[in-house]
């Protein structure tokens, strides 16, 4: 059995209520609620693997479609000496292994300014998002596999938030169709 994955229900509009082969769970937005829904379900049960799926803000114009993240950093910490992306006691970085990937800057607000958008390019971040670093360090906890799929929905500036409020359905059918193509359901 597989667990689905994803921040938000709006992420999971194109996908039908059951999955053969899938659980679903809907941790809610940020590093907290990701990091404290995924470890209750994995007490819970054992799963072959974790899909998570869900939206991202592009800071990189190049970067459209679904992405294979396999690499996270935070960007809205900083170490004892004030240097960005780098937590007083976690990885600067998590990576999932095996695949070729891109890598996401994680942070526990909706990025949507150009400022931001620089500071995470600085940080060798192509992807935005709000979890997917704590759905990976979580996975790595347990010792569980993790594929992290991510639909660009906006380019993370520019009123980002209206951008993300259209396109979610439409990253959302992409999403399903990715996971089709993935796992034959």
């Amino acid at each position: 059995m597989k667990l689905l994955v994803a921040a938000l229900d709006s992420e999971l509009v194109a996908f039908p209520a059951e999955l053969p082969g899938f659980d679903r769970l809907v941790t809610g937005p940020g590093k907290l609620q990701a990091t404290y829904a995924l470890t209750r379900a994995l007490d819970r049960a054992s799963y072959d693997e974790i899909v998570v799926v869900g939206t991202a803000g592009s800071v990189d114009a190049g970067a459209v479609g679904v992405h294979d993240v396999t690499t996270a950093l935070q960007h809205d910490v900083s170490d004892v000496d004030g240097v960005a992306g780098q937590h007083v006691s976690l990885p600067p970085t998590v990576s999932i292994a095996g695949r070729e990937g891109t890598t996401i800057a994680t942070g526990d607000h909706f990025v949507d300014d150009a400022q931001t958008v620089e500071a995470i390019r600085a940080l060798g971040g192509t992807l935005v998002d709000m979890e997917a670093y704590a759905y990976i360090w979580v996975a790595q906890q347990f010792g569980v596999p993790i594929r992290i799929l991510k639909a660009v929905s906006d380019s993370a500036q520019d009123d980002a938030i209206t951008d993300w409020r259209d396109a979610v359905a439409i990253c959302s059918g992409q999403l399903r169709e990715r996971i089709a193509e993935l796992y034959g359901v």
